[in-house]
């Protein structure tokens, strides 16, 4: 199979700066609280219904919580850099290496899946495919928990911590993301949209939405 660019410039990229990265964002869900409701209330959607996939996964710290929360979670990521940081601090805990848009999961093998801040890499014209493969994977109103950052523009990073790799941010409209959710199978929960924080060094507000695969029982759609 031969990968799209942007799959190998996040690969290389992530590869290069994971060890940085883990330091830098060690424990970031310590001092948000918001996120942290948000991925509990994601906990208690899913109960203990069966298997998770933390997408685009990281260093694992959003996997870790879920699973200290009782959640049968596991994490896929493209970088193998940041799973092996991510397999070090958290031995317990399965992780995989994987593609976001070519899950090596069945269809309808899981009961919710989260994509934290693991979107924002993927070309806007790619985003449908992307969510048609997080449908395919969940089961019958299974749930969905998608976090970006708010806006319209791409950022560029360039040579991060001195490595010589640059990928791009892309920033999303949570409307324009939901339509595509829809389009996708998905039946739209929430939308929460904070500021930003000066502090943490965020430069725009981030977006959290819920969702539900749509196949499920008439009126799980009303059940979030």
């Amino acid at each position: 199979m031969i990968e799209d660019d942007f799959l190998v410039a996040t690969r290389t990229f992530y590869d290069a700066v994971a060890e940085d990265y883990a330091e830098q964002f060690r424990d970031h869900l310590r001092e948000r609280p918001l996120e942290r409701a948000l991925l509990g209330g994601f906990a208690e959607m899913v109960g203990n219904g069966g298997s998770v996939a933390d997408l685009g996964c990281g260093t694992g710290v959003a996997t870790a919580y879920l699973a200290s929360l009782g959640v049968d979670v596991f994490g896929i990521d493209l970088s193998e850099s940041m799973l092996a940081v991510a397999r070090r601090r958290h031995p317990e805990l399965r992780f995989q290496q994987g593609s976001m848009l070519d899950l090596d999961l069945a269809d309808g093998s899981l009961a919710g899946a989260v994509s934290w801040y693991s979107s924002i890499h993927t070309p806007v014209g790619e985003l449908p495919a992307l969510f048609a493969e997080f449908h395919r994977v969940l089961r019958p109103g299974g749930h969905l928990l998608l976090a970006f950052q708010v806006g319209e523009e791409t950022r560029r990073h360039d040579q991060p911590w001195g490595h010589p790799v640059v990928l791009d941010f892309h920033r999303r409209r949570p409307e324009r993301i939901a339509e595509l959710l829809e389009d996708a199978g998905f039946a739209l929960g929430s939308s929460t949209v904070r500021a930003s924080e000066e502090r943490a060094g965020e430069s725009g507000p981030q977006a959290f939405l819920f969702a539900r695969e749509h196949s499920g029982p008439a009126g799980a759609q009303e059940r979030f």
